[in-house]
């Protein structure tokens, strides 16, 4: 029978529109100011008495706590007042003193029986939520640089094995020189180091006095240091900014050699930069004896105490990417520490060093990579320039008592901060190349919170623009039409809220976008509904006929569309994405609402009647 849809189709729309309720529904609960309390040590140990002091300094200072929650391994302080969040932040610290991590946080105040089906609000960007910005650029030179001085010490040590005697050893740019007694050493080295190390092009060098070689990396193998070093540190600064305690950061590479990182909800630019931009390394050394040749070691000062210098070795026992976990801990003399747990292959080189050294000191040194900009002229014009410069300090110097394993202690810290961040920084590891700030941007809450209502209002004019041209046009049918854009609306809330995707100001663009596309096809059905009347078709038969020959012609265009977001969404970055994806699923979402629902409510409504005239 024309118009009529079989039962088991109304019960499937009906199913999908209640999902679709049931998922959206979280959004209609914001999700609460909150301040996240966390151990660096992992468990958090806070007894009741603590708890009752921290809420009655947030008391004292006015600040209006919603409920205080334990959650595992932190505890959750929710406000009532986003502005009242950093204060809160800066008393707790101050109250628990070291030992503690203290965040910003969003918490979600979903309720239990929607929890209870996973349902859960949309992620909000940054732009809607505030929080903190960074774009960086991972030195890439330096990663080729730091690569050729490890295979340097390899060979190096190579050659000490096999006792083949060497003078000189550097490296400049993409290759590592090396000055040899006379031919028959080099032609011997050249052959062991050439099995160890195919990577390398290598070339015979005359000198007036003894022979060299020089290797020279590859191409190939340049291209697969330089992803392995941004893979790494994209890694490195994931770890650390989960070690931060940040709701749904986002962390992502974006062209050949940057990094995009966005910390929503941290106000806290400073901190955030400190922990996130260090490119602190450490690495562990013999001192030099007094008989070393020149050549093989190098002077350091000590990092407090910049007039106290010793002599190292060049080659490095093992370094920071060896560490598998650490913490900040107190001496038998209450001074700060930090205790280290070596991986497997760490622990075994170790071993090895200090086992044929007792009695010999070991220095532990701390590298950082730093910039300073200068200013020269470049064509008539004044020009900023970034020059980048490492340093390196000896934080303590030590005689092995006996062989080291995977587990030992760092001492000759000056504060249990700076004990604290070491820690952070050797758990979630090193940068495999050192990285600078390219661009910065701070979003406070406020301007997320203005973001967010200027967004919907948008939403809501275009709404009310569309509905009201609907109802005029097309009377009853543009009633219909409006039904289901509600549901399209809801449908689409749901669909982003399931997937997990992050709503964004161009994604609320979208939004608007979808809605004006989705009565759309509903136009496309209707006129060609009022075009089979007047040409004399009866009222069923001129709806049936309406959306089956409508239907190509909707498909067809939101296809192609559909096409664009996917282009849009596959190329582009950041706020590009967010658009493509509302977009997307708006079309999708449309089809659904466009060809199926207004056609099952005009079925029920019209269908199996005889009717001499409708209202459209």
């Amino acid at each position: 029978m024309l118009n009529r849809y079989p039962l088991w189709k109304y019960l499937l729309i009906l199913v999908v529109l209640l999902v679709g309720l049931v998922y959206s529904l979280p959004n209609l609960f914001p999700a609460d100011p909150a301040v996240q309390i966390s151990s660096d040590r992992g468990e958090l140990t806070l007894d009741e008495s603590q708890r009752m002091g921290l809420e009655d300094a947030l008391s004292a200072a006015n600040i209006e706590v919603k409920s205080v929650e334990e959650e595992p391994n932190s505890l959750l302080i929710r406000l009532r007042k986003a502005d009242q969040q950093i204060n809160a932040r800066d008393l707790i610290s101050q109250n628990l003193g070291e030992g503690y991590v203290v965040a910003l946080n969003q918490a979600e105040s979903t309720p239990a029986w929607l929890a209870s089906f996973s349902a859960s609000p949309m992620s909000l960007g940054l732009d809607l939520r505030g929080g903190v910005h960074f774009l960086l650029e991972v030195d890439m030179e330096a990663a080729v640089k730091q690569r050729l001085e490890v295979n340097a010490s390899a060979m190096r040590e190579s050659l000490r094995k096999e006792r083949i005697r060497y003078r000189n050893s550097e490296v400049n740019g993409n290759t590592i020189s090396m000055d040899f007694v006379d031919a028959e050493d080099r032609d011997t080295a050249r052959q062991l180091i050439s099995q160890e190390f195919p990577d390398f092009q290598y070339q015979n060098v005359e000198r007036e006095r003894g022979a060299g070689l020089s290797m020279t990396i590859s191409d190939a193998a340049v291209q697969e240091i330089q992803d392995y070093a941004i893979n790494q540190n994209l890694t490195t600064l994931r770890n650390r900014v989960n070690e931060l305690g940040v709701a749904e950061p986002l962390v992502q590479r974006q062209g050949p050699d940057r990094i995009v990182v966005e910390l929503p909800g941290v106000q806290d630019t400073a901190a955030a930069k400190r922990i996130v931009g260090a490119t602190a390394n450490l690495e562990f050394r013999l001192e030099a004896r007094s008989d070393t040749p020149d050549n093989e070691t190098e002077s350091l000062s000590f990092r407090n105490e910049p007039n106290r210098s010793a002599d190292l070795m060049r080659d490095v026992i093992i370094s920071g990417d060896s560490v598998s976990s650490a913490n900040r801990g107190f001496d038998e003399n209450g001074r700060p520490q930090v205790n280290i747990n070596l991986d497997g292959t760490g622990g075994t080189l170790m071993n090895r060093a200090t086992r044929t050294n007792i009695g010999r000191n070991m220095a532990v040194v701390f590298i950082e990579h730093k910039t300073h900009d200068r200013t020269v002229m470049k064509d008539g014009k004044q020009v900023v320039e970034r020059e980048p410069y490492t340093e390196r300090g000896i934080i303590s110097l030590a005689t092995i008592q006996s062989a080291l394993g995977n587990s030992f202690r760092i001492t000759g810290l000056e504060s249990p901060t700076e004990a604290g961040e070491l820690s952070l920084l050797l758990r979630s590891g090193s940068l495999a190349a050192p990285i600078y700030f390219v661009q910065e941007r701070t979003i406070g809450p406020s301007l997320g919170a203005d973001n967010i209502e200027r967004g919907l209002l948008s939403v809501q004019v275009g709404l009310l623009l569309v509905v009201l041209f609907m109802f005029i046009r097309y009377k009853a049918f543009g009633l219909i039409a409006n039904v289901a854009l509600a549901f399209n609306l809801t449908l689409l809330v749901a669909t982003m809220s399931l997937l997990g995707a992050t709503l964004t100001l161009p994604g609320i663009a979208g939004i608007v976008l979808t809605l004006g596309m989705a009565v759309d096809a509903n136009v496309l059905i209707y006129e060609r509904i009022r075009e089979e009347i007047r040409n004399g078709m009866s009222i069923q038969q001129a709806i049936h006929a309406g959306y089956e020959r409508a239907f190509t012609s909707i498909v067809d265009a939101n296809l192609t569309t559909l096409l664009v977001a996917v282009i849009l969404f596959s190329i582009g970055t950041g706020p590009v994405k967010g658009f493509a994806v509302t977009l997307s699923l708006g079309i999708l979402t449309s089809m659904f609402t466009a060809l199926m629902v207004t056609r099952a409510i005009v079925n029920l409504v019209y269908g199996g009647r005889a009717l001499k005239k409708i209202w459209i």
